[in-house]
């Protein structure tokens, strides 16, 4: 059965990737011949889909995200566009693109350091969250000058929420014993299998996470609208708001439709300008950091295993592999050029074997005399966490979710489930402990306490690396381990990053501890560096904001995504060990 749902689900893969192949081949032959930015051009940034990280090398993944906007792309998009005399404004579509916090709060950052320029930056949206919360999206659209809304829209402002599966009761009824364990009370990534809700530890963590997050989301609305905190506190409070109810509230400076907003743009500037969407600007003028001493820039990006990185198209997810990660950063060591080296990490972690793989090259790297700098994206928890305690430095946004150092494990015996099938198990073995990892028997005695060893074994490695990466006495690691997460914010005083800030913090960290003098130009390499075939399609998007070359070939796979997590979540598609891995949960809002 299992390998018949494979079968299928990688049939209908297939054909959508297929499908993606042929529109980014499309998005090529439309896009030829376009070159050159306009001499008066209003950059237009579409932040409807959300962002990704980075756009795979393999060609696959890079098919299925064709068009797609990277972090990576935004920020550097709109440094580039302050300095350039030709950019005349920023017109951006917000909405109900599904971002991370630390995501938001990085764009957020990108789009001030624009508006320092002088130019204006405008947001605008059809609605924030129709029927659905918009509060994420709408603390984006708070960093531009002035937000526009469209008439029938509306603000789902309505507080934020962590809400976590508990499958314990399907599994009795299924007859599917968990035998699972963790190092310590709060590491809760299984406790969906063993609990009907959150534990009291479970619970603490969950809305200590929650409430970080929340504040930085209300103090930010209130500094960039101009409102007192408590106002803030109050209209979250009062739930969804009207198009004209959000005006008088203060939460938009506008109800507008998109040619209204466009024409107000024009009016202000005076003149008549070209808009390019920011991938296919910044390819026309040029990524800053083309030239000057090297920093090398390593992405560690998804659920950490043994072998290949890759985008997993059917669950929307990328995978860091230990082996293109390590190979990544032996190669960026290597090079004679590389000054230092930046790795992006946004993991909820996995294997601990794969990331103790990973570590050891962050390791080599300082050993090498290349500084290396982490760079925290919305999550850098458990194995995310283990591949960045020994950097140099650590940065991560205030609202990144970090931590959650410990270690869990355990089995499902399936034999009862099966038997209610007519379907039993027998078996020969040679020694004591050969059923340790099997599916149809529980653990004996001598096996339990073989898993019990494990887990302390890994814990003792992973807090003791940590006291020895972070210059943090054991006994203080040990207080704010125990698989607790914290928000960036809250690690920064636990002495588990270093700063806050997104990535260009990190190499301006990564810039000094080189001793590249500040005005000195520098160049960003990326490890491994694309290949020249994949170049001609990867980051193309439409040439203007009328056309639209890429369709929605994502939209099938969105149908599947949740059949897939759900067949994940229930065992039924394999997976690696995920051993450092964060508790499950989802942030609504």
């Amino acid at each position: 059965m299992k390998k018949i749902l494979i079968g299928i689900l990688a049939f209908i893969g297939a054909i959508a990737i297929l499908g993606a192949l042929v529109v980014a081949l499309l998005g090529m032959v439309f896009s030829m011949g376009e070159a050159g930015v306009p001499d008066v051009v209003v950059v237009e940034l579409n932040l409807e889909n959300g962002l990704v990280e980075y756009v795979p090398d393999d060609p696959f993944g890079a098919a299925m995200l064709s068009g797609a906007v990277s972090v990576r792309d935004v920020v550097d998009g709109l440094s580039r566009a302050a300095d350039d005399d030709r950019v005349v404004g920023l017109v951006a579509k917000v909405g109900n693109g599904r971002f991370g916090l630390a995501q938001i709060q990085e764009i957020r950052d990108a789009v001030e350091a624009f508006r320092e320029s002088g130019k204006p930056a405008v947001a605008w949206a059809e609605t924030f969250g129709e029927v659905s919360p918009g509060n994420g999206s709408y603390y984006l659209a708070t960093a531009f000058d002035r937000i526009y809304l469209q008439p029938s829209g509306d603000i789902g402002l309505n507080g934020l929420m962590y809400e976590s599966p508990f499958i314990s009761g399907a599994l009795a009824k299924l007859k599917i014993n968990a035998q699972m364990d963790q190092r310590y009370e709060y590491k809760n990534a299984m406790n969906m299998y063993t609990e009907t809700g959150y534990t009291e530890p479970h619970r603490e963590a969950m809305k200590a996470l929650m409430n970080s997050q929340f504040d930085q989301m209300v103090e930010g609305i209130a500094e960039s609208r101009g409102l007192a905190v408590d106002e803030v506190r109050a209209l979250f409070d009062q739930g969804s708001f009207l198009g004209e109810a959000a005006m008088e509230s203060r939460l938009v400076d506008g109800i507008a439709y998109r040619d209204e907003v466009f024409a107000l743009v024009e009016e202000e500037t005076g003149l008549e300008p070209e808009y390019l969407y920011l991938p296919v600007y910044l390819e026309r003028a040029g990524r800053p950091g083309e030239r000057g001493k090297t920093i090398g820039l390593v992405y560690a990006v998804g659920a950490v295993v043994r072998g290949s990185s890759e985008y997993e198209p059917l669950s929307g997810s990328f995978v860091m592999g230990s082996d293109s990660v390590s190979a990544a950063l032996r190669s960026a060591i290597d090079d004679p050029r590389v000054e230092a080296i930046v790795m992006r990490v946004d993991s909820p972690g996995g294997s601990y074997v794969a990331s103790d793989t990973i570590w050891r090259e962050t390791v080599r790297a300082r050993e090498a005399g290349k500084p290396l700098v982490i760079s925290m994206g919305n999550v850098a928890a458990s194995g995310g966490y283990f591949v960045s305690m020994s950097a140099d430095a650590v940065v991560a946004q205030p609202g990144t979710i970090t931590g959650s150092i410990g270690v869990l494990g355990g089995k499902m015996n399936t034999s009862a489930f099966w038997e209610r099938l007519g379907i039993t198990f027998d078996e020969v073995h040679t020694s004591a402990n050969t059923l340790l990892y099997s599916s149809s028997a529980d653990y004996s005695e001598s096996e339990y306490a073989l898993f019990q060893g494990w887990l302390d074994r890994v814990y003792a490695d992973f807090t003791q690396r940590v006291a020895q990466g972070r210059d943090i006495p054991i006994e203080g690691v040990r207080e704010i381990a125990k698989g607790r997460v914290w928000s960036g914010r809250d690690a920064l005083e636990l002495n588990l990053v270093d700063a806050l800030g997104g990535l260009n913090t990190a190499v301006d960290l990564a810039r000094e501890a080189a001793g590249i003098p500040a005005e000195d130009p520098i160049r960003i390499k990326v490890f491994p560096r694309k290949k020249k075939m994949l170049e001609a399609f990867l980051d193309k998007g439409p040439a203007s904001s009328h056309e639209q070359v890429y369709q929605s070939v994502g939209a099938i796979l969105n149908r599947l995504r949740p059949v897939v997590k759900a067949a994940e979540t229930m065992g039924v598609l394999e997976q690696q060990d995920r051993t450092l891995t964060m508790p499950p949960a989802e942030l609504v809002q």
